[in-house]
């Protein structure tokens, strides 16, 4: 649990409210949060995303709800830099962005995620730094049309079709140099019967996608991988974004003396 008393506690915390109040036009109030991280950090799971997500609605929330749910989206991606993870972090399932337009679709329970969490943190700006500035033209339309099968698979619920769709020479092949094990769990996974398996966001972690035998794919993964630190996840896609929970917390209840 990390607890931050006030705005400044947190560079995150303290930029998104602050964005928050400028384009709002709300007039600016004191306020604390606390924040329970279940999203591990540096490892291309969209951990700032989360926190400036949350923030940013919560925020919304207690001002009276001045924007809407795009206008948070369109705060979260400005902050982000990207709209990546800022769109599924607000509005769930499986998110399309082009010049601001978000496209949305559900996503199918029968679809699980298996993540191998490693115990190796790579940050965004050094998985960055290591990419080319440029690729071969070849290498280039192929990653495209990769990316336009999964975007059609997922989008028509054609599960099957993802399956050889994950090939890329955007950004693995460079990134394997800080996470040397990649290319043996994603060959791992994919020999254990995953659709497919794919270095998440800027890494470390290793995602798979699957429609059955979920356990035998998690534990493939995890062979393949050196790290003894290695955890796997195996989840199923959120469908409803971001969301408002009312938690019991005694600590703060007023009580009748």
């Amino acid at each position: 649990m990390l607890t931050l008393g006030g705005q400044g506690s947190s560079p995150l915390v303290n930029r998104a409210a602050q964005l928050f109040f400028r384009r709002s036009a709300v007039k600016q109030f004191s306020f604390t949060c606390s924040i329970s991280d279940g999203v591990p950090r540096a490892r291309g799971l969209g951990s700032s995303a989360t926190v400036r997500a949350g923030v940013l609605l919560a925020l919304n929330e207690m001002a009276g709800r001045p924007l809407d749910r795009l206008s948070i989206f369109q705060l979260c991606a400005e902050l982000e830099g990207h709209p990546d993870n800022a769109a599924p972090a607000i509005f769930g399932g499986f998110t399309v962005v082009r010049d601001g337009a978000v496209q949305r679709f559900d996503v199918s329970p029968q679809l699980s995620f298996v993540l191998l969490v490693p115990d190796l943190e790579v940050t965004t700006v050094a998985a960055r730094k290591i990419l080319p500035a440029r690729i071969a033209l070849k290498e280039a339309v192929e990653s495209c049309g990769n990316a336009c099968a999964i975007t059609a698979a997922l989008a028509s619920r054609n599960y099957g079709a993802l399956s050889g769709a994950f090939s890329d020479k955007f950004h693995q092949p460079f990134r394997r140099k800080l996470i040397p094990f990649l290319p043996r769990v994603i060959a791992a996974a994919e020999e254990a019967g995953a659709l497919g398996a794919f270095l998440s966001g800027s890494g470390s972690t290793v995602a798979a996608v699957t429609l059955k035998s979920s356990k035998r794919i998690a534990a493939a993964m995890l062979a393949a991988a050196p790290s003894k630190g290695a955890r796997i996840v195996v989840t199923k896609a959120d469908n409803r974004g971001a969301q408002f929970l009312n938690i019991r917390n005694p600590k703060f209840e007023i009580r009748n003396s």
